[in-house]
């Protein structure tokens, strides 16, 4: 009887950890709604709506690191039950922002809300893989990533139809509307993302509470084995560091700017557009599967260097040609870069023994990269057009294939993470 009670209380906490993953999967893939919407509602150029996710992969950089400290001392349960919170108060926190119309109130929620998947992140990952039998820890990480595919497809289908409202004004059309007009219609674009975010903030809080009531098992970890030498050192951690790095910046460039680049290469509304970029992100999650299939009979490092001149030839097709074409090649871009993330993870910690945890941590680090690229690609997109920018994650794939190459020979490896 004992041994029941103990494997129906683990069942349910491995449903309530992956529960976590759809959360942070949805929130992260709202990102590609609100920087049209938040364009439009603030009057922001490219540049300045790429820090949309400035504000939100910023946070993993710099609070990973503190997320794993506060864990190793109030557990895995303090850990997510602090990341729900802050998950909470900053969707609230978009009710005020809305009011005020202020760009700035936004990223600080925005930011708010990522430490808080910054935690939940940091703890569901290692916690679900020791959450039950060891044998099976792969395939229960494997089974909460996919419902994190299912946010992905479903954020942009429900945030679409919520917070977008299809219409945007030309240079022309502001012109011709008086002073209050516009306000009016700024007032009401910003006023849609309140509702969705209340929703999004009472939904998380009551997974908190009923967390915070919930005996979850505390998983005790080994401790006692040391790191020798600098981690540094390991000149193929660190190339998949840079790899990692420039993956996850052309991965967030590429949805990111999905709904703009629709709009001007094939004249598609934003609402439209957000059921073609659900759409790409379906295909995103089915890519993982076909791809770990694949590994079967190709080797990984060889799948991620074919993918990624695949990718490359792709994004040339959308920077160099009009109308759907270029939307369809965009949209093919997400089948082939899903195997990426837990690919390069698996091949960076490859071989590290002891220094594996510390190198993770480097290599999670790296998802900073979606801070930093989208940025570089809005000023390019200002500076020229939203077609030419897409030449951003094109060079930053090109480091993908250099790391896919340099680990060529490797014959086998576990992908045990992703993002």
């Amino acid at each position: 009887m004992d041994t029941t009670i103990k494997q129906n209380k683990t069942s349910f906490a491995i449903i309530l950890i992956t529960s976590l993953f759809f959360l942070w999967g949805f929130a992260l893939n709202l990102n590609p709604i609100l920087i049209p919407h938040l364009k439009k509602a603030c009057q922001l150029t490219d540049t300045q709506s790429a820090f949309i996710d400035s504000a939100s992969y910023i946070a993993y950089f710099l609070l990973a690191i503190p997320a794993g400290r506060f864990m190793n001392r109030f557990g895995y349960k303090g850990g997510i039950i602090v990341g729900l919170t802050l998950f909470a108060l900053g969707s609230f926190l978009f009710y005020p922002a809305a009011v005020t119309r202020s760009y700035a109130f936004f990223l600080g929620a925005l930011f708010i809300i990522a430490s808080g998947l910054a935690f939940l992140e940091t703890a569901a990952n290692p916690y679900i893989t020791v959450l039950g039998d060891p044998a099976t820890g792969t395939q229960r990480l494997n089974f909460a990533q996919s419902f994190n595919g299912l946010a992905a497809f479903l954020a942009p289908l429900i945030g679409g139809k919520f917070i977008l409202s299809g219409k945007t004004l030309s240079a022309e059309q502001e012109a011709a509307m008086s002073a209050s007009q516009l306000d009016q219609y700024l007032k009401q674009e910003a006023s849609s993302v309140q509702i969705p975010f209340i929703v999004i903030g009472v939904v998380v809080l009551l997974v908190a509470i009923f967390i915070m009531r919930t005996p979850l098992p505390e998983i005790k970890e080994d401790d006692s084995l040391e790191v020798e030498g600098s981690i540094l050192k390991e000149k193929n951690l660190v190339l998949g560091v840079l790899a990692q790095f420039f993956y996850v910046g052309a991965q967030v460039c590429i949805s990111s700017f999905f709904i703009r680049f629709s709009d001007r290469v094939a004249g598609i509304d934003d609402v439209s557009a957000a059921y073609y970029l659900s759409g790409a992100l379906l295909g995103f999650m089915v890519g993982r599967f076909v791809g770990t299939f694949l590994m079967r009979f190709v080797s990984p490092p060889r799948l991620l260097a074919i993918y990624s001149i695949i990718v490359i030839l792709l994004l040339g097709v959308a920077i160099t040609t009009r109308g759907m074409a270029a939307v369809y090649a965009l949209i093919a871009v997400q089948l082939f870069i899903s195997i990426m993330f837990p690919t390069i993870f698996a091949l960076s910690v490859r071989g590290l023994g002891t220094k594996t945890k510390e190198g993770s941590s480097l290599v999670i680090m790296a998802i900073v990269g979606g801070a930093v690229f989208p940025v570089i690609m809005g000023r390019v997109s200002d500076a020229s057009n939203i077609q030419l920018s897409y030449t951003v994650p094109a060079i930053c794939i090109l480091m993908v294939l250099y790391f896919a190459i340099k680990n060529i020979k490797i014959s086998n490896v576990t992908l045990s993470v992703s993002h």
